[in-house]
């Protein structure tokens, strides 16, 4: 092939790759998600470290955990009804404003040394009471930035990618930060962060038809959101196996600062360094997902994806070499973004339009949840038989329910196949590909 060729195929690739960033609303918002993004996760490894440096606790660690996101679990669905009926952008100023904040109050009560472990706490459910709130307007307001609604996969895919290049960039920093001058440092910078998506949220232009209602009405809204999201097969399969990915699957991250130190004899620079090469294999998995140009065959990325997940969460548990665990984290954050970047896309895409921020709110639900029941209960399992057979026994059952999933595919793709025709998607779709 001649080289002009070569060279055209690859800009159209990436142009492909990118194709949501071509719509205003949503290039604003992915730049400032970017910038507080890294903040975010900046503060998410200084408190881990922070607890653990503290206490020398994994159950401490999971109770933290828990009490971060135990809120979403029941408020999620109650906030995904305000989601459908009120103004978006307003309810993420409002949510960002609220984690700056919090930031700000940890930053003051670190810097002046006077941080203790029930302070984090009460903030921990503060920020949990915030996030159920805030994810559910967060999901559902991807689709109201892009200009074509066929770029809706791509833009959830490069949602995934900022988050896990954030992923890959802020724990490097983190680390490092924490080792010269202490976790206080990491969460002002993440205050500041919030100056960039606030930014960022004042330059979308979006008009929202929504109106009040009263309680009796708002009842009513959240019933129909339940039986509509529960009745619906397909969406109620993927909104089960998130919760068991987010159960089971995800509470490994909650134990990485005891298993830098007490498995890998590491320090802040170690899990800052594990963190990346997770996010390093999130974020390539996150830009495949992005070029990709169909919804189908999303329902075998997640069979198979499930799968090598439990596979690597398992030998992480069995490694005790700083570079194989990075290798293993690589491809265990590979496989887990492309798990969930799937369910979101296919949740999204299946759900009717003036129900998409309630379905999204049990999406929150499932994927935030329920992590603090699992973060829990791996930080007591942990505690009683070691951190080794806990990820061990966690990527058993994850790649289980991949099995599992695999399995019903055949029976979801047949309710998957006219919703998909229905919405114009596709005019027909082959029953395989779906």
């Amino acid at each position: 092939m001649p080289l002009k060729n070569i060279l055209l195929n690859d800009f159209l690739a990436t142009k492909k790759v990118f194709s949501s960033l071509h719509s205003r609303n949503y290039r604003n918002y992915f730049v400032g998600q970017g910038i507080s993004l890294i903040g975010t996760w900046m503060q998410n490894i200084a408190l881990s470290w922070l607890v653990y440096r503290l206490t020398g606790s994994v159950f401490l660690l999971g109770l933290i955990g828990f009490t971060s996101q135990i809120p979403t679990f029941f408020l999620s669905p109650f906030s995904g009804v305000i989601t459908d009926r009120y103004n978006k952008l307003k309810i993420l100023t409002l949510t960002q404003v609220s984690y700056m904040i919090l930031a700000l109050i940890m930053t003051l009560l670190v810097l002046l040394n006077l941080i203790q472990v029930w302070h984090i706490i009460v903030l921990s459910i503060a920020s949990g009471v915030i996030t159920s709130l805030d994810s559910p307007a967060r999901q559902s307001l991807v689709i109201n930035l892009v200009d074509d609604p066929a770029d809706l996969g791509n833009a959830i895919a490069l949602n995934s990618a900022i988050f896990n290049g954030a992923r890959l960039i802020g724990p490097a920093i983190a680390g490092l930060t924490i080792a010269a001058v202490g976790e206080g440092i990491c969460f002002l910078l993440n205050t500041l962060s919030f100056v960039a998506v606030l930014i960022a949220i004042s330059r979308i232009k979006i008009t929202f038809n929504h109106r009040e209602s009263g309680r009796e009405d708002f009842k009513k809204s959240f019933s129909e959101g339940f039986h509509y999201t529960f009745s619906s097969v397909p969406i109620r399969t993927l909104i089960i196996i998130l919760a068991i990915l987010s159960t089971i699957g995800m509470p490994f991250l909650v134990l990485l600062p005891a298993y830098a130190k007490e498995i890998l004899g590491g320090g802040s620079d170690t899990l800052g360094y594990l963190m990346s090469g997770l996010g390093a294999g999130a974020l390539a998995g996150a830009l495949y997902m992005a070029s990709r140009k169909s919804v189908l065959g999303l329902t075998k990325i997640i069979a198979t994806h499930l799968t090598i997940m439990g596979v690597a969460v398992g030998l992480v548990g069995l490694s005790s070499y700083f570079w194989v665990s990075m290798v293993i984290f690589f491809f265990g954050g590979l496989s887990m973004i492309m798990s969930l970047s799937s369910i979101n896309t296919m949740l999204q895409t299946l759900a009717e339009d003036d129900k998409r921020g309630r379905v999204m709110s049990f999406y929150a639900m499932a994927l935030m949840g329920t992590a603090p029941i699992g973060n829990l209960i791996a930080g007591s399992v942990a505690s009683g038989i070691g951190i080794r057979y806990t990820l061990v026994l966690c990527g058993v059952i994850v790649a289980t329910s991949g099995l599992w999933f695999s399995i019903r595919r055949k029976r979801l793709r047949k309710y998957i196949r006219p919703i998909y025709i229905t919405k114009g998607i596709l005019p027909s779709i082959p029953d395989h590909l779906t």
